[in-house]
């Protein structure tokens, strides 16, 4: 909402606050204002000229050789190649020496031979926006309107209100009150304590009535609340006076006629839109107000063609659409300037019908803009009389006496009742019932005292006050907030902390980024193929209502699809080296018909894929391997303090590669899969060759230890054992390393696999597997008879277990 300095003080007395104070006065209030522009954008020493003569520039034929009078002794020569420049016209002069926009300076030159004094401006040239130029100067100078009161010599910039200054008000939703010049009068004399000016009315009607010439009908009430509708004779189609015309381009509107130009000046004084027809051109002396016929053929002011859906309003003519209810006209009845009776429409009409057919005809006006948020519908009738005012003073128009309506306004009066105690408790204030009356009456709010309450009218132009504690905010808006108490808040506090699971869920996300990998954030929607492939066995995808695509039509049931996809998208943008993790959720039933919340389970899910180190200088380079995610996966479960109640067992499943995938146990119980993506998967994604994991977290959180134990550096010394061993190749280190530490009692404090051996010099179905077996005391040091005793029992389990030789 763009709001006038100069054009404000018509309705309420600011001449001794600026608009910086004004800005933030009304910030501070709860209104805030984005920004103070400057209409004049730079010019200076530009004065109103009259052109005496006007005769063509003998050596060109665009150009015009002008004698123009400037207030001084004498006329100066201006050579002027706009199309509408004649002897006659009042014109806006850049004298020599001027300065306009752009950091233009005016010099005296020569053209084609003649002198010029001078420089005749257009609207454009005095920093007016393109698109706020009356389309009659839009490409040619710009001509003072014949009724202009001004004189050569005369200070442009003050004749064309340039010097004024405009406040951009940034509105919420809910303050549709202050879209209009008096709403944002009504505030400021809540916050300056000052009485508002209102528009003056005085209408002539004339012995006719409208009644003799126009019909209304409105077939919805719900639709069409309140409808109105004046008619006024012998209207003369005009230019507007320059007044009109700068009020309306400093808050954005271009002008057009006089007629017009009243209709959206109104729109912006009250917030309440308005519409001239042409009276010959509605044919009938009937306004009918329906809903559209689907597929009904309209063509609106823009000149568009347009096709209507029976969830949109319009007006007819009793026959066919002659306006688009509350967001334009029609081209077939607009106002021209042959127009002499003007039928002047002034409706409410349902926010959301407005607003629905806004949207679906592609089209944004200043008045659908207003209907949607809500008029004051108290006011309809005012600003409709304020309307005809102006066309009788600018455009000679005889008022037929009455207007034509259809009412069918809700006028029940809406009360709240505020409670002293309460709202000074709630705001933390100690007002007493008095101060509050006075607010409420500078906020305009009639009130009186009932009991202990003060029970508050609401009037139409204020909807956002619904409940008590709207109240409460305007109590405090006005008061200042800066002028409520800081206090501490009363009662018991706790310290914030993380719950045990968010602690375990950043245990497990700091282990994995120190690992090198980064955390990912997927959609936890997918499409039907990729969650029916990576279900469990015994549960269904779930299918929603009303999917954004068929890519997004269902939950996901593995975290695993969509990190192939972040893979493939990075492969495709040349990031061949991607380390990421992603802790979500996925959604699982067992229902093939939904009837029942789903089970919603949280899952840790990995990806690797491409070198992993690469030191040139050092000539050492890592590449992706199943072992490498099994580390760092294997840090997460030593994070936790569970490394010991984890095993991985070898194990084939669909889409991951045969030898090289496992199951992860906890406690004996499958929670996961860790492995090499399939070939033949790994081509369907285009991507290059990963390793992946997926592993459910409920009990791996419920059971996380986040105790730190701290032990003291020995004291003894270790004593290290070697052994290798020549086992069948089936048999899995693991397996192995859990004898030893079985039977390694409490002596034995690492085992550490350092070597596996496969091929040459071993029999057929062998391997050779190295360990280090590290040996030590806590309280003294360890003799060697002592170690080899225990490390002869190692080997004889070895032995009885897995028929393990020690390799020579």
């Amino acid at each position: 909402m763009l709001v006038s300095y100069d054009w404000l003080q018509e309705y309420i007395e600011l001449h001794d606050v600026t608009p910086e104070e004004i800005a933030e006065k009304m910030t501070r209030s709860g209104i805030e204002i984005d920004f103070i522009h400057d209409r004049n954008k730079g010019a200076s020493n530009v004065v109103v000229g009259y052109v005496t003569t006007k005769e063509q520039h003998p050596d060109a034929d665009k150009l015009n050789v002008c004698q123009v009078d400037i207030g001084e002794e004498e006329h100066v020569q201006i050579v002027c190649g706009a199309p509408n420049v004649d002897a006659g016209q009042y014109v806006a002069v850049a004298k020599v020496g001027a300065r306009l926009p752009g950091d233009v300076k005016i010099k005296k030159a020569k053209l084609r031979g003649q002198l010029s004094q001078g420089m005749i401006c257009s609207l454009q040239e005095l920093g007016i926006e393109g698109k706020l130029v009356p389309k009659r100067y839009a490409e040619g100078i710009y001509v003072f309107p014949e009724a202009a009161e001004v004189a050569p010599g005369d200070d442009v910039l003050s004749a064309m209100a340039l010097h004024d200054r405009v406040l951009e008000l940034d509105l919420t939703a809910n303050r549709s009150d202050c879209m209009h010049m008096i709403g944002v009068a009504y505030e400021l004399a809540a916050l300056y304590d000052r009485p508002v000016k209102m528009p003056k009315i005085k209408v002539r009607e004339i012995k006719e009535t409208a009644e003799e010439h126009i019909r209304v009908q409105v077939e919805d009430a719900e639709d069409t609340p309140y409808y109105q509708a004046l008619v006024i004779k012998n209207v003369t189609i005009a230019p507007s006076p320059a007044w009109l015309q700068n009020r309306l381009m400093a808050a954005g509107i271009r002008p057009i006629s006089n007629v017009v130009d009243i209709t959206n000046y109104v729109l912006l004084e009250y917030g309440q839109p308005l519409h001239a027809f042409d009276f010959h051109a509605l044919g009938t002396g009937e306004i009918h107000v329906r809903r559209a016929a689907e597929g009904e053929a309209f063509t609106t002011l823009d000149g568009i063609e347009r096709t209507l859906a029976s969830e949109q309003l319009v007006i007819t003519n009793g026959k066919e659409p002659v306006a688009l209810a509350g967001v334009m006209g029609g081209l077939d009845s607009e106002v021209t300037d042959a127009t002499t009776t003007v039928v002047l429409e002034a409706a409410s009409f349902s926010p959301a019908l407005v607003r629905k057919s806004s949207k679906l005809s592609n089209v944004r006006s200043d008045s659908s803009a207003r209907f949607e948020k809500g008029i004051n519908e108290g006011r309809i009738g005012e600003a409709a009389r304020r309307a005809a005012y102006l066309i009788q003073e600018l455009a000679g128009g005889q008022i037929l006496s009455g207007e034509v309506t259809q009412d069918h306004r809700d006028k029940k009066e809406t009360t709240i009742s505020l409670n002293l105690e309460q709202m000074n408790h709630r705001l933390g204030t100690e007002l007493t019932i008095s101060e509050v009356a006075s607010i409420m009456g500078r906020l305009q709010l009639p009130c009186e005292k009932v009991d202990q309450d003060l029970v508050v009218s609401i009037p139409q132009r204020r909807k956002d006050l619904v409940i008590k504690e709207d109240l409460y905010e305007e109590v405090a808006r006005i008061h200042g907030y800066d002028n409520i108490p800081s206090t501490l808040p009363l009662g018991t506090t706790t310290q914030g902390k993380r719950s045990w699971k968010q602690a375990v869920r950043s245990q497990i996300q700091r282990a994995l980024s120190g690992a090198g990998l980064s955390d990912v954030i997927s959609y936890s929607l997918t499409s039907p193929k990729k969650a029916a492939r990576f279900v469990e066995d015994g549960y269904e995808p779930i299918r929603i209502d009303k999917p954004m695509s068929e890519e997004r039509s269902v939950m996901r049931t593995s975290l695993l699809p969509h990190l192939f996809d972040i893979a493939a998208h990075n492969r495709n943008h040349r990031n061949q080296d991607l380390f990421i993790y992603e802790l979500g959720s996925v959604f699982l039933t067992e229902e093939t018909t939904l009837t029942e919340i789903p089970k919603e389970e949280e899952r840790l899910a990995g990806l690797i894929s491409g070198t992993f180190l690469n030191h040139m200088w050092q000539a050492e380079k890592k590449q992706s391997d199943f072992f490498l995610l099994k580390g760092m996966l294997e840090q997460v479960f030593v994070e936790l303090a569970l490394m010991d109640r984890i095993a991985f067992k070898q194990t084939e499943q669909q889409d991951f590669h045969p030898g090289r995938t496992a199951e992860i146990l906890f406690d004996g119980i499958a929670i996961g899969v860790i492995g090499q993506v399939h070939p033949a998967l790994q081509a369907e994604w285009d991507i290059d060759e990963a390793y992946v994991f997926e592993l459910k977290l409920e009990g791996l959180v419920t059971s996380a230890n986040q105790t730190t134990v701290y032990q003291g550096v020995p004291k003894f010394p270790a004593i290290v054992r070697d052994i290798a061993l020549v086992v069948d190749k089936t048999i899995p280190v693991a397996d192995l390393t859990t004898v030893i530490r079985s039977t390694g009692g409490d002596l034995l404090k690492h085992v550490k696999l350092f070597d596996l051996y496969e091929g040459e010099h071993l029999e057929d179905g062998k391997k050779s597997v190295a360990f280090s077996l590290t040996y030590r005391h806590n309280e003294r040091t360890l003799t060697d008879e002592e170690v080899q005793a225990q490390h002869d029992q190692v080997l004889q389990a070895l032995t009885d277990t897995y028929q393990a030789k020690l390799r020579s």
